[in-house]
């Protein structure tokens, strides 16, 4: 019963990727890094997810944070529907400013209701998440610290690579994570009595749990 939930996030969460950079106003970190390296590589940019998802996935591990199926699911599945996306033409590429920013605004709205459907499952976070929490747990430093030294690290990697960058990179920054917090808000969705906050998860393997339960 949780897998129907499960594909169907991830299937948004990819339309919300492919929205983003039909916006033509840049992407997030993760996605202008993968976009610029689907630039340079003989793959297509689903499958250039995959492989980034796949390597992030198993440092993670590595690191410490084994996946769950959502975690597997989310690495091959993304991938596979974005290009599925893009492939069957599913998305208008919208032209003129304000049709762009809309479809800008919209993706981020649809990676908030993506998020809400393939986390409230619980079958693992993202590739990402997982890698966040490792190197929380291993350097010892503060998850903000943390998140953001990854995402300025694949944004500047990206950027270099001719990744898209511009106001969609700074919109996607400042607005997804309130989208993502009122779509669980709206959909009756508590991570922290779910125990799947992998913040509070970060802070309490690294022995800063007393500061966030503050």
């Amino acid at each position: 019963m949780r897998l129907p939930p499960l594909i169907l996030g991830l299937f948004l969460f990819s339309v919300g990727v492919v929205m983003s950079l039909y916006s033509n106003l840049g992407m997030s970190p993760w996605g202008v890094f993968q976009v610029g390296l689907a630039e340079i590589l003989p793959l297509t940019l689903g499958q250039v997810s995959q492989v980034v998802g796949l390597a992030v996935l198993v440092l993670g591990w590595a690191l410490g944070f084994p996946p769950g199926l959502g975690t597997v699911a989310n690495v091959y599945l993304v991938g596979l529907f974005i290009d599925l996306v893009m492939v069957w033409n599913l998305l208008p590429q919208p032209v003129g400013l304000v049709p762009q920013m809309a479809m800008l605004i919209l993706g981020i709205v649809v990676i908030g209701v993506a998020s809400l459907l393939y986390l409230k499952v619980q079958l693992g976070a993202g590739p990402r998440d997982g890698l966040m929490v490792g190197l929380v747990t291993k350097l010892d430093r503060p998850v903000s610290q943390v998140r953001m030294a990854i995402e300025v690290t694949v944004l500047v990697m990206g950027f270099f690579l001719g990744g898209p960058v511009g106001i969609g990179t700074i919109l996607n920054a400042l607005l997804t994570g309130p989208v993502v917090q009122l779509s669980f808000k709206l959909g009756g969705f508590n991570p922290k009595s779910e125990q799947v906050d992998l913040y509070r998860l970060a802070r309490l393997l690294s022995g800063r749990s007393k500061g966030l339960e503050k």
